[in-house]
């Protein structure tokens, strides 16, 4: 959130502001939208981002892999509770490709079907 209160130069950001809005917009219900919803929602799609690649990449490192692939990220959104909302758009090739149903060798127990808390977040938001 500071980091959003310190930027300057709102018109400039990775995710494009424009698209976020309309993706807004998508929403019937959605009339109005003030011009700092959608750099938030940027900030948040950025964050998001950040953690689901981060704890992808986790899945990369204990298979001694250097690419990012897409099983990893499966793998990320099946072993954490707080990515369950994207559980169904997981191809069921990935999940069986990797054998993510079934416990694997190496990880600790709290691994697989992880609760949110059971690693720690990657991105911190500064206390104020």
């Amino acid at each position: 959130m500071e980091e959003i209160e310190q930027a300057t130069d709102f018109k400039n950001h990775t995710l494009p502001l424009a698209r976020i809005k309309k993706i807004m917009k998508a929403d019937e219900d959605v009339r109005m939208i003030s011009a700092e919803a959608p750099v938030v929602f940027a900030k948040a799609c950025e964050v998001f981002i950040l953690e689901l690649t981060l704890r992808s990449w986790m899945h990369t490192e204990e298979n001694k892999r250097r690419t990012l692939q897409k099983n990893d990220i499966a793998a990320a959104i099946t072993r954490t509770d707080i990515y369950d909302f994207l559980v169904d758009i997981i191809p069921r090739d990935d999940m069986k490709e990797e054998g993510l149903g079934l416990p694997r060798v190496g990880l600790p127990p709290a691994a697989l079907g992880a609760p949110a808390d059971a690693y720690p977040p990657y991105y911190y938001v500064p206390a104020q």
